[in-house]
This record gives structure tokens, sequence and C-alpha cells, in this order.
């Protein structure tokens, strides 16, 4: 199986892409030069400019489009800055001020005076992949193969308003490729939420209907990936009935847990069968340039500067590493989780002092094992963006919430505890609300530093009360717009509540 790793095109007109080859990347190859005359036109053709569906999806620094974009996947101004360290889970991050003190802190108010740097700005993504769709349906191509790259496109589109919609609520998107390039542009009113949510639903079922469980392109987006982010989509709109049924489905899909926990973090064994989908990155591309590759920094950003790890002498944070785990939520694990122990609580700093509970912030987070050759900084880890026990736990939670505590739900949640954490089984006393609770706290400890906590807490009831217990005091729980953008709106577009 090849890898695809999201190698993207920025403009499709009067460009010539050349092949290079890396150990675990997929590059589409255009020859020659290009219009609007020539391309595309043939299935060939549609499979590289269908490639655009992927451009906010990688793990990169960034990429230039209108103004410098960061992915909702990068490293800096990502999913794990903007729905984790803004958490309960994670302290406090202020030696290097800007938005990772003010994400850390769950102070979005900063967002208010963003740039077109802002991710508000994806709703020009929006509008490319509805322009994408009504090329491939126009086109001459296969009915097959318009189900194929339009199924690309909308799982593209589906989930990047999935996103927007958890940072500002329903925004101004173009469905219609009618309205492009026309007045209809200038209206920048918000979607109502049932419309927005209603397309987010659709694109992703079309997606699920239409993509394979198995590219064979590994990366490419999959029929679980779809499935998942429509189940995440039902659950945090409260749709229980709907959340259960594509869960149910999932379960057949064969999918499973693994038996060790921390292998899933690990580039020897990243190609499991609990991982749904993951962004495929590769510790030898160039990390800089909008052709660079997807790679993962993010034990530079868990390790304290003093931490002499496997391959990386130190991050680049001092005294405690970005990511920095609370002692609230290590101590909330059970001594025996196995899935505690990727936290270091003590280590030997490299200058020789002891770094302990009397001097440091909290746990050294280690997820994300740096094992990668050559392994100086950026590692290749793959970035899980849905597992199975994911599925599991949201399964569980749509059932209790219609008809908990029952035994289902239970079994559920003891099986990602025995295979993972290595547990026992939850107490069958408790009742709907605690086995809620209960399985809220699952979540935190197997899905830490995955990119849900914030969701997860908004969706309880428990945003504001979980922050306070570790000292935060939250803006909101969603991103103000960027007043450049209230100011281009001529009064059609409104402030996100709140702000």
């Amino acid at each position: 199986m090849t890898t695809f790793n999201k190698y993207t095109l920025y403009s499709l007109l009067l460009l010539v892409i050349s092949l290079s080859a890396c150990k675990k990347n997929f590059d589409p190859v255009i020859t020659g030069v290009l219009s609007p005359d020539n391309f595309p036109r043939t299935e060939a053709d549609f499979n590289l400019y269908t490639l655009q569906a992927y451009k906010p999806f990688g793990s990169k620094w960034g990429y230039n489009d209108v103004a410098y974009q960061n992915m909702f996947f990068s490293p800096e101004y990502g999913h794990l800055a903007m729905f984790d360290l803004s958490t309960d889970l994670f302290n406090t991050f202020s030696e290097w001020g800007g938005f990772w003190e003010f994400f850390s802190r769950a102070n979005f108010t900063f967002l208010w005076t963003q740039d077109k740097t802002s991710h508000f700005e994806k709703v020009r993504y929006v509008t490319g992949m509805t322009q994408v769709l009504k090329d491939i349906a126009t086109s001459s191509i296969s009915e097959e193969a318009k189900n194929r790259f339009s199924a690309e496109a909308r799982m593209g589109r589906g989930m990047a308003m999935y996103y927007l919609l958890h940072m500002y609520g329903p925004l101004p998107v173009i469905l219609d490729p009618e309205k492009i390039n026309t007045e209809a542009e200038k209206d920048l009113t918000r979607l109502s939420r049932e419309a927005f949510v209603a397309s987010i639903e659709s694109d992703l079922q079309f997606a699920a209907d239409h993509l394979v469980q198995s590219p064979t392109e590994y990366g490419r987006f999959n029929k679980g990936l779809a499935m998942g982010y429509l189940m995440r989509l039902y659950l945090n709109e409260k749709n229980w009935q709907r959340a259960e049924a594509v869960g149910r489905e999932m379960m057949g899909m064969g999918y499973a847990l693994v038996d060790d926990y921390a292998s899933l973090f690990r580039e020897g064994t990243e190609r499991n069968n609990e991982t749904i989908y993951a962004i495929s990155v590769d510790p030898t591309a160039p990390t800089s340039g909008n052709f660079g590759g997807n790679f993962n920094a993010y034990a530079m950003y868990c390790l304290p500067g003093d931490f002499q790890s496997t391959k990386i002498s130190g991050g680049w944070a001092n005294p405690n590493g970005v990511f920095c785990p609370t002692w609230q939520f290590y101590d909330s694990f059970d001594p025996a989780d196995k899935r505690r122990t990727l936290m270091v609580p003590s280590y030997t700093a490299k200058d020789g002092r002891e770094r302990n509970r009397s001097n440091m912030r909290g746990p050294v987070l280690k997820k994300y094992p740096d094992e990668s050759s050559p392994g100086a900084d950026v590692q290749g880890n793959d970035i899980p963006l849905l597992r199975y026990a994911d599925v599991l736990l949201m399964l569980a939670e749509a059932i209790n919430q219609q008809q908990g505590p029952t035994a289902e739900a239970f079994n559920l949640v003891n099986e990602v505890r025995a295979k993972h954490a290595g547990l026992g089984p939850l107490s069958s006393d408790l009742n709907q609300a605690q086995l809620n609770d209960a399985i809220l706290q699952e979540r935190a400890w197997d899905l830490y530093l995955e990119g849900v906590r914030k969701m997860d807490l908004i969706r309880h009831g428990k945003w504001v009360s979980s922050l306070k217990e570790v000292g935060k005091i939250p803006s909101g729980e969603l991103f103000p717009v960027p007043q450049y953008a209230l100011d281009v709106s001529g009064g059609t577009l409104t402030q996100t509540t709140g702000y």
C-alpha cells in the first residue's frame, strides 16, 4: 500500500509539479502547462484536481492562500492548541506569551483582532470545494469516478465546516456554485445552525456512502473517517439516536482495540486495527514551503528543554513543555492505569538536577515517543484523528443518554478500560448521570492530546466548571470573529455570541 502524505495543489493554473519520492509520501505529478482549456478533463486530471480537498488537513506549519494559513492540524494554532491546551487537562503556558498563552488560558478574545491568518478564512476553502463539486458534476467522467471524487471533496468540506462550527458557530458559506463570483458573495449573513449542521451531515453521509474503507493510498479519506465525524456531529448536536445508529454500523466494520495503548502512537505500530484515520507524516520530509511534507513535532512541544529523551536532547520550551498536563489530571488516573505511563512524573535533568513535583508544573508528556530516524526534532509518528476507542465511548454515551444505565453501555466502557488501561470494570451501581460522568472521564484518560476535550466538556455542560477547577477563566465557548471580517461585511456578519 502506498502512502498519501497530503501534498496539495495551491494553484492549478500555469503550475508544474515534479515527482519527489519520500519513504512515506505520495506526491501528485502534473507535467506540462495547465489552463482552464485543458485541465481538468480526464479521470486522471480529476484525481489530481480533487487533491485540493486535503489542503487544510495536514500537519505542516501552514500554507499560503490569500494570507498565510495554519492547517487544522498544524503544530501551532491547530486542533491540539485549540481543543486540548485550552482545557482542564493542561497547564497554562505563559513562557512564550502570545497565542500559546491565550489558548492555554482559554482566553480567546485575542482572536478578535486577528488578521487573515485566521481560521475564519477557511470559509474560502468551503467555496473552493463547492466549485470543485460543480466541476466534477459537469464533467464527462464516469458516474463511479464522479461519486468517488465528489466524496473526497464533500469529506473535506464537511470536516472543515465541522471544525468551523466548533470555533465560531455557523458561518456564512457558499454551498450553491451559482453564487460563486456573484454579488451573493458579499452577503456574510451566518447560516442558521440547523442549515449549517444539515450541510455537514449531508456531506459526511455522502462521503460515508462513497468512500472505501481501505484506500489503496494510505492517508486518503476513508469511509470510517466519514462515519466517525458524522457520529461526532450527531453526538455534539445531542442527536443520540442517530449517533447510536452510526456507532452500531461501525462496530461491524472490522475495527478492534489494540492491547498495547502506547503502540498506537509509535511509528513502528501506527497502522493497526484501531486507528481509523491518521495524518500520515514523514520525519525526513522538508518542513518548509508549500510543498513540504507533514511532520510530527509534538515531542518538541511536550518535552522540557532539559529533558534528555531517546533521540531529542530537550524540547523547545523551558522550564516545562508547552503541552504540560496538570497534576490534577495525572492524579485522576488509577496508579495501575497503563495509559498514565506515557506521563513522566520525575526525571534527572541534563544538568544533573532532580526534577519532580516540587519543581515541575506537571508531568512530562511522552505520548509520541521520539524514535524516528534521523529524529533530531520532527518525528514520523502518524497523528491519529479517529480511533475505535473513541467510537466505542461515543456509542456508550449515546446509549446511556437514551436508555441508561444499561449493561451494554457499561460493557463498551469496560472494554476500553480492560484493553487500554489494564483495569477492571466500572462499578455497576452507577446511575445514568454517574455513568455519563464516568464516560466523560474515560474519554479524558484515553483521548488526551487528540483534540476532542473541549467539545466533550461543552457537550456535557462542564466547560466553565472544569476549567475553574484548574484556575482557568474561559472567555467563552467559541471564538470571536475577526474584526476585519465584520468590517468588510457591511453589517451582515454578526459577532459570535458572548463577544
